[in-house]
């Protein structure tokens, strides 16, 4: 079979998903990178298309673009929030930091929320989505008194980097619980920030053990709006709760699709 005619794995039903990127800098040239576990997870968890969004701030069409995708996937790094975007002082133990993608994401995921475009924020995409909105962080959440040491164990495996080994309580009634399941969840969530003070749109979807957020939802938003501090898209295709998480996000998307091609056909 020839390359012309060979069957595409997707069809028109699968949604395009914008994909938050990092600026890097290596070999001479500015680079605008999405981790590649993000991207096989919207083929295997969603049956869908990952665009990387290039971190342009202002220079980038935020409305364009979200005329043309189906869902906004907020993606984790190794960078932090730049504290001067939640009225704070930068400090150097508190970096790296990526201003560009900053000025990238935040107004993103408010005009997506605004539009009802579903979205899924991960780790440093949770983070930005509490500050979008209004919130607060924790540059170093391990040197508050009372608060566990959150940051991933040192290792060149990220099997183990990753590993699921934290306990997370989902709160009865929620969002998250209709999609995980109520109670306990085991879950990999290592990060050096966290919520300080939460934003007022932003409902409470599970704690960690030490009282740390650990998920959110937007109270309210007409479409899909979810966000955990940890990271579903490294197990998507083997835990469970990882799998149904971007299984509801896929879901949310699609159904949004439906209902613009019902609206389109009868114009």
């Amino acid at each position: 079979m020839s390359a012309e005619t060979k069957p595409s794995p997707f069809s028109q039903a699968s949604p395009l998903v914008a994909v938050s990127a990092d600026l890097r800098e290596a070999d001479g040239y500015r680079w605008h990178a999405a981790p590649d576990t993000y991207l096989k997870a919207v083929l295997i968890g969603l049956q869908g298309i990952p665009v990387i969004v290039p971190a342009l701030g202002e220079a980038l069409d935020i409305e364009g673009l979200l005329a043309r995708v189906d869902g906004l996937l907020l993606t984790g790094s190794r960078s932090n929030v730049f504290p001067e975007f939640y009225g704070e002082t930068p400090d150097a133990v508190a970096e790296p930091y990526d201003m560009a993608r900053d000025s990238t994401t935040l107004p993103l995921i408010r005009a997506a929320i605004r539009r009802g475009i579903p979205l899924l924020a991960i780790c440093r995409g949770f983070q930005e989505l509490n500050v979008a909105l209004g919130g607060s962080l924790v540059p170093e959440v391990h040197n508050v008194p009372g608060r566990n040491d959150h940051r991933s164990p040192v290792s060149d495996d990220q099997s183990e980097r990753f590993a699921i080994r934290q306990e997370v309580l989902v709160t009865a009634g929620g969002c998250l619980g209709r999609i995980v399941g109520e109670g306990s969840i085991r879950v990999n969530s290592l990060h050096r920030q966290a919520v300080s003070r939460l934003a007022d749109s932003l409902v409470v979807e599970a704690v960690a053990p030490d009282g740390t957020i650990e998920a959110v939802s937007v109270a309210d938003a007409p479409g899909f709006a979810v966000g955990v501090q940890w990271h579903p898209e490294f197990w998507v295709a083997s835990d469970a709760p990882s799998a149904r998480l971007f299984r509801a996000f896929g879901d949310a998307m699609r159904q949004r699709m439906a209902r613009s091609s019902d609206r389109a056909a009868a114009e």
